[in-house]
């Protein structure tokens, strides 16, 4: 593989930690800025939506920029928006803070893809983009528990001025590594936004909102769940986050082979199993070793679901893939901030943090029920040619 997908890798990498590695440092950053694990909770929601508004946004100031050029304003904005996060006096600067990181987010991930698969010959198009997003994977196994450990111990902005550092880094592998000319279609963005006519491009991206609502509603809160309710210490809920980042990682492959098997059937079944899996958790987070087998079987389904859900948004919307898989990266994250915002209103209301995989398994059902709607639609339509009466005399 080239070295510009390890360039792109790398930034993927530390993009993935600064989104995820604020819930690990969730009871840190609560202490420090006097405010409720609710609200220093909004502060992955903020992010979520950041990505969510931002990524059409973006998508449409960069649409004809060299990619290039693209990829490294993108960048710049991910290094300021951290800087930021790290000398932030108070709540709100850290809020708007994340707001301006998220906002190169869904836009790089989008741009990325492209670049990657244009690097490489036609064969291995699957490969570079695999690649690419090894450094997201990465970022849940080796960023977030190493991110944590360091907040932990030398304060939470520690752990952003770090990430800074990776942004700088990346940017530096981007501006040497990248090819100056990489080739690019024109795109005709407002041709584009028609895909949102179509209900199943719609009912895939609100699958996506829901099943990501399932997790975030629950893990967003993982940190204070582990330590107040399984009883680890902080040091050892670094290594639960571990598992869930190999977690992660296996569900990743896991769901390309799927999806590349048998798409619907998949994605209906790995949905069961989440909402099976969050109510398994409702009772072993009462126990150490019951709560970390569990977590990384989560993590498994929790990423296995990502692949199938994408083939589909691009499959559905065959006509405007890059569109589509970028407003799904928003989709993604507005269902994290909804997690988020929906956790935060349980505990705010006087709700145990032990209820809180009830909120997850809920969502899950609703992701299952509206995929379910989703694939019974569209057998109905494809049996609508077969079914139409012969004219012949």
């Amino acid at each position: 593989m080239p070295l510009p997908l390890l360039a792109l890798a790398v930034a993927a990498f530390g993009i993935g930690t600064s989104e995820f590695v604020i819930m690990g440092l969730l009871p840190d950053v609560a202490r420090d800025l006097a405010v409720s694990i609710p609200a220093a909770g909004m502060l992955v929601s903020a992010y979520a939506l950041g990505v969510t508004i931002g990524a059409p946004i973006v998508a449409i100031v960069v649409a004809n920029m060299p990619r290039k050029q693209a990829l490294m304003r993108l960048i710049g904005i991910f290094i300021v928006g951290n800087l930021l996060c790290a000398i932030a006096p108070g709540y709100a600067v850290l809020m708007a803070a994340r707001i301006v990181t998220a906002f190169c987010h869904g836009a790089f991930f989008g741009i990325g893809s492209v670049v990657a698969a244009g690097l490489v010959a036609p064969n291995r198009r699957a490969q570079a983009i695999a690649l690419m997003f090894t450094g997201l994977t990465l970022a849940n196994v080796l960023g977030v528990p190493l991110g944590t450990a360091l907040g932990q111990l030398a304060g939470w902005r520690a752990t952003f001025w770090a990430v800074t550092g990776i942004g700088v880094a990346a940017a530096i592998a981007l501006a040497v590594c990248l090819p100056a000319k990489i080739e690019m279609q024109k795109a005709s963005l407002v041709h584009e936004f028609t895909v949102l006519k179509n209900p199943q491009v719609l009912m895939v991206l609100g699958i996506s909102v829901l099943a990501s609502a399932s997790l975030f509603s629950v893990f967003t809160y993982i940190t204070p769940i582990l330590e107040d309710v399984t009883g680890f210490t902080p040091h050892a809920v670094t290594l639960v986050l571990l598992l869930f980042g190999l977690g992660l990682t296996v569900g990743s492959t896991l769901g390309g082979r799927l999806a590349d098997w048998r798409l619907m059937p998949s994605l209906l079944t790995v949905l069961v199993l989440i909402a099976a899996i969050e109510t398994v958790f409702a009772v072993t987070m009462h126990s150490t070793v019951g709560a970390m087998a569990t977590v990384f079987v989560w993590g498994v389904l929790a990423f296995a679901i990502v692949p199938p859900l994408q083939m589909l948004i691009v499959d559905r919307a065959s006509h405007a893939p890059n569109l589509a898989s970028t407003l799904n990266q928003g989709a993604f994250n507005l269902g994290n901030a909804t997690g988020a915002w929906l956790g935060g209103v349980a505990i705010g209301a006087g709700a145990p943090l032990t209820s809180l995989p009830w909120v997850g398994v809920s969502m899950a059902v609703g992701a299952l029920a509206l995929t379910f709607v989703s694939a019974t639609l569209e057998r109905r339509a494809q049996r609508v040619p077969m079914s139409k009466p012969s004219t012949c005399a």
